[in-house]
């Protein structure tokens, strides 16, 4: 499924923010004191002249950047973190659903998700442009779900034929569409016997009201 490629902050910045933290320490002592040692130790003649200057810290300035882009991405992800646990606990009713924009609701879908036991990938977190908005991936299958805040409108059968369509095209198991609404009858009967879930937003407030609630519980000593 086609998509940008991530940089190297964007791709650090998708992992748990410790993560981050503990790559930019590790690739900092690897490029300051650690190839400078293995080239010196097994680099043969050669490899030890470059082991040599690495040691004497000719690149130095290239460690301190790893370490300062690791730390960045971290506090990417860690504030991403925190927007997506604000995102969650911020939900009361259909009404806080509705009142998201775009980007926080299908963010709060995929955290939903994500807390579910899925591992999401979000491609990009696009317009509505009637395409794929999230990949889960869970027990070896691939679940594509696509993401509709509409507040008064009608999921139709169309957006739930482009959504089969596009299973069947990517070859994925599964697609869930999730809307704060509800959908017609037409599009209720089409995915009889299909791999597709109908996610309307009652169904979705129970989910992020369980994901509040496991929240709330307190942690097993």
């Amino acid at each position: 499924m086609g998509r940008r490629k991530d940089g190297g902050i964007e791709m650090v910045s998708k992992l748990p923010w410790q993560s981050g933290v503990v790559l930019g320490v590790a690739g900092y002592a690897a490029m300051r004191y650690g190839l400078g040692w293995f080239m010196t130790t097994f680099g043969g003649p050669t490899g030890q002249a470059l082991g040599t200057s690495l040691a004497d810290g000719v690149y130095a300035p290239v460690a301190w950047l790893m370490l300062i882009a690791c730390w960045l991405a971290a506090l990417i992800s860690f504030l991403d973190s925190r927007r997506r646990q604000h995102l969650l606990a911020a939900q009361t009713g259909l009404r806080s659903l509705s009142a998201m924009d775009w980007r926080e609701f299908e963010m709060l879908v995929g955290e939903a998700f994500r807390r579910a036991g899925y591992k999401v990938q979000e491609i990009g977190l696009g317009g509505d442009d009637g395409g794929v908005d999230l990949i889960l991936q869970k027990d070896g299958n691939t679940t594509l779900v696509q993401c509709k805040q509409w507040r008064t409108k009608l999921v139709d059968v169309r957006v739930v034929r482009e959504m089969y369509g596009l299973l069947m095209h990517h070859r994925a198991d599964a697609v869930k569409i999730v809307a704060i609404g509800h959908y017609t009858d037409d599009a209720q009967r089409f995915v009889h016997g299909k791999p597709i879930e109908l996610i309307s937003g009652d169904a979705l407030l129970a989910m992020v009201r369980e994901c509040q609630a496991a929240t709330r519980q307190p942690k097993q000593v």
